[in-house]
C-alpha cells in the first residue's frame, strides 16, 4: 500500500501545482496631482506636480507585471494621464485618452490597472487632457526584461530617465486660450531637461562605468537633437525593441519619442556638457545639463558643442540607420527576427495626409481633410453600450484634396487584419505620429510623393518597431502593422497643439460581434461619464 500512497500524494502534488496558476506582480502605486509654482525658466508659473515632484515619479516595472496606479485629481479641472507607448493589451478602457477613457473629475479619484504585457522598454506618460501637458504632470515609463531573458548587452553602471523637451513660460492655461481663439502657438521659450533649465540637472558617473541612458522627447512641438560632449552613444533600444548597436555622436529624437543609449565614462575626469537643442527651426533652442565625473572639480566651461540645426538628409539617413537586432530577445525569449513581418502580404493600404487650414475662421489641424471634434462621450463607451452617436468610416482611407471639414473621424479596420499605412507630408515641417495600442514597422522613408513603386525601396528584413515616427517636410513615412490588439486606439501626431486643434482619428478595430471576445470587459469600477454616466449594467 506504501507504494500507492506515494503515488497518489505525487499525483495530488502535480495536480496542486497544475491548477494554481501563479500571477503576475503587482506593482502599486498612489499618486496625487496638484498645481505648484514652479521656475523651469526662472520665471514662476503654474506646473502639474505628481505627489510634489515635477516631472512626476518614473515607473519602474518588468514584462507582464501588473500596475495598479491610483490617481487622486486635486486639480480644479478634470484629469486625465495616458500612457505613451504601454500597449494595454486587449484593454482600451485603460488608454488614458478621451475617446477611450473618462477623465477624473476634480477631488475624485480613479484607479488604473495596466499590465505591461510582453513589453520591454523605454516609455513616459503625460497628461492628455486640455492641453495640460504644457504644464508638465509626465514621468517616464522603464519596463525591464524578465530576469531569465537575456539582455544583449552588460548590466549597465547605473540607469537615467532622461525627459527633454520645448517649454514655454506662459501657463497652460494661456496657451490654450491661445488655440481656442483660434491662433497657433508662439515659438517656444526654451528647452527643459529634467524639468530644469541651462545646467539645472547633474548625472553622476564613475571613470572607466558604462551608464544608460533613456531619451524621451515630451515637449509640445519640436525635434531635439541629443548629445553629449566628448562623448560617443551606443544606440540599443527603441521605444520596447533592441536595435543594432549603432554609435552616434548625436541623435535626432522626434516629439513623443524615445530612444536608449550606453555612454562609457571614458574622458577626461572632469564635468561635460550634455547638450540638446533643436532642430530645423530658427533661432535654435539650445540647452545644457551636466556629466558629472565623480571626484571633479573641473566645472563645464566654454561653449557648448554644436550639433546639426537644419539639415534634413542628415537626419533622414540616421533613421534610416537604426535598425532591429533580429538576433536579441524581446519580452520573450524567442529572436525578435522571428517574426517575418517582410514576408507578410499586407490586406489593405491606408494613406493619412496631414494639413493645416481655418474654419471658420480659426486655426485647425486635420487628417484626410477631416478635423477631429470630440464627443461629450468616449466613444469607447459609446461602442462598448452599443449607444452610437458617431459614424465607423466617418475619415476617408485616402487623401481628398479638398478643403478641412470638422466630424469625429473614425477608421474602421479588421481585428488580425496585416495592413500598411503611409503617413503623407505635404508640408515644410517634420511631423510626428504615434499609435496607442501598437507598434509598427516602419519599413520606409523618403521624400517626395509616395507611390506603389515605393515599396521597392521597403526595408522588409529588419527595419525598427516602434511605436511613434516622423514624417519629413515633403516627404512620406511608410508602417505596417499587424492589427492583433482589438479595441479603440487613438492614432495621432505628437505635436500637441495639432491634436488639441483636430490632427488626430481613432482606429476601431474589430471584424464583427465575435471579436468582442478577445477584448477584456470593462474594468470593474471603471468611471462612467457622458451618455453612460447613469448606466448600471454592464453587457456581456
Amino acid at each position: 500500500m506504501l507504494p500507492l500512497k506515494f503515488a497518489v500524494a505525487v499525483f495530488l502534488v502535480v495536480l496542486i501545482g497544475n491548477s494554481v496558476v501563479a500571477e503576475d506582480p503587482y506593482r502599486y502605486f498612489d499618486w496625487n496631482v496638484t498645481y505648484g509654482t514652479i521656475y523651469p525658466l526662472g520665471v514662476p508659473q503654474q506646473g502639474i506636480l505628481i505627489n510634489g515632484q515635477f516631472p512626476g515619479p518614473d515607473i519602474y516595472s518588468v514584462t507582464n507585471d501588473n500596475l495598479v496606479i491610483n490617481i487622486h485629481n486635486s486639480l480644479d479641472e478634470p484629469f486625465l494621464l495616458s500612457w505613451n507607448g504601454v500597449q494595454n493589451r486587449r484593454n482600451s478602457f485603460v488608454d488614458g485618452v478621451y475617446g477611450t477613457t473618462c477623465p477624473i473629475p476634480p477631488g475624485r479619484n480613479n484607479t488604473f490597472n495596466l499590465q505591461v504585457k510582453d513589453q520591454i522598454g523605454s516609455f513616459y506618460y503625460f497628461p492628455s487632457l486640455a492641453f495640460h501637458k504644457a504644464a508638465g504632470g509626465f514621468g517616464g515609463i522603464r519596463i525591464l526584461s524578465r530576469p531569465r531573458i537575456p539582455v544583449p548587452f552588460p548590466d549597465p553602471a547605473n540607469d537615467y530617465t532622461i525627459l527633454i523637451g520645448d517649454w514655454y513660460k506662459k501657463n497652460h492655461t494661456d496657451l490654450k486660450t491661445i488655440l481656442d481663439g483660434g491662433r497657433k502657438l508662439p515659438f517656444p521659450d526654451g528647452i527643459l531637461i529634467n524639468g530644469r533649465g541651462p545646467n539645472g540637472v547633474t548625472f553622476t558617473v564613475d571613470q572607466g562605468k558604462t551608464y544608460r541612458l533613456r531619451i524621451s522627447n515630451v515637449g509640445l512641438q519640436n525635434s531635439l537633437n541629443f548629445r553629449v560632449e566628448g562623448h560617443k552613444m551606443t544606440l540599443v533600444e527603441v521605444e520596447g525593441t533592441h536595435t543594432l548597436q549603432t554609435t552616434y555622436s548625436s541623435l535626432d529624437v522626434h516629439v513623443g519619442q524615445s530612444y536608449s543609449v550606453l555612454i562609457t565614462a571614458n574622458q577626461e575626469a572632469k564635468d561635460h556638457y550634455i547638450v540638446v537643442s533643436s532642430r530645423f527651426t530658427t533661432p535654435v533652442l539650445t540647452t545644457t545639463a551636466v556629466l558629472h565625473y565623480s571626484g571633479s572639480n573641473t566645472p563645464v566651461s566654454g561653449p557648448p558643442p554644436g550639433g546639426p540645426t537644419i539639415q534634413i538628409d542628415w537626419s533622414l539617413n540616421q533613421a534610416r540607420s537604426i535598425r532591429t537586432n533580429l538576433s536579441a530577445s524581446g519580452p520573450r525569449p524567442n529572436p525578435q527576427g522571428s517574426y517575418h513581418y517582410g514576408m507578410i502580404n499586407t490586406t489593405k493600404t491606408i494613406r493619412l495626409a496631414s494639413s493645416a487650414g481655418q474654419v471658420n475662421g480659426k486655426q485647425r489641424y486635420a487628417v484626410n481633410s477631416v478635423s477631429f471634434v470630440p464627443l461629450d462621450t468616449p466613444l469607447k463607451l459609446l461602442d462598448y453600450f452599443k449607444i452610437g452617436g458617431f459614424r465607423v468610416g466617418s475619415i476617408p482611407n485616402s487623401p481628398t484634396g479638398g478643403g478641412i471639414y470638422q466630424d469625429t473621424s473614425v477608421l474602421g479596420v479588421d481585428y488580425r487584419q496585416f495592413i500598411e499605412i503611409i503617413f503623407e507630408n505635404n508640408e515644410e515641417i517634420v511631423q510626428s505620429w504615434h499609435l496607442d495600442g501598437y507598434s509598427f514597422w516602419v519599413v520606409g522613408m523618403d521624400g517626395g510623393q509616395w507611390t506603389q513603386a515605393s515599396r521597392n525601396g521597403y526595408n522588409l528584413r529588419d527595419a525598427v518597431s516602434r511605436c511613434t515616427t516622423q514624417v519629413y517636410p515633403k516627404s512620406w513615412t511608410a508602417i505596417y502593422i499587424a492589427l492583433d490588439n482589438v479595441g479603440m486606439w487613438n492614432l495621432r501626431t505628437e505635436f500637441w497643439a495639432r491634436q488639441y486643434l483636430g490632427q488626430q482619428l481613432y482606429m476601431r478595430v474589430y471584424t464583427d460581434s465575435t471579436s468582442l471576445r478577445d477584448e477584456y470587459p470593462i474594468p470593474r469600477g471603471a468611471r462612467l461619464c457622458g451618455k453612460v454616466a447613469n448606466r448600471h449594467t454592464r453587457p456581456l
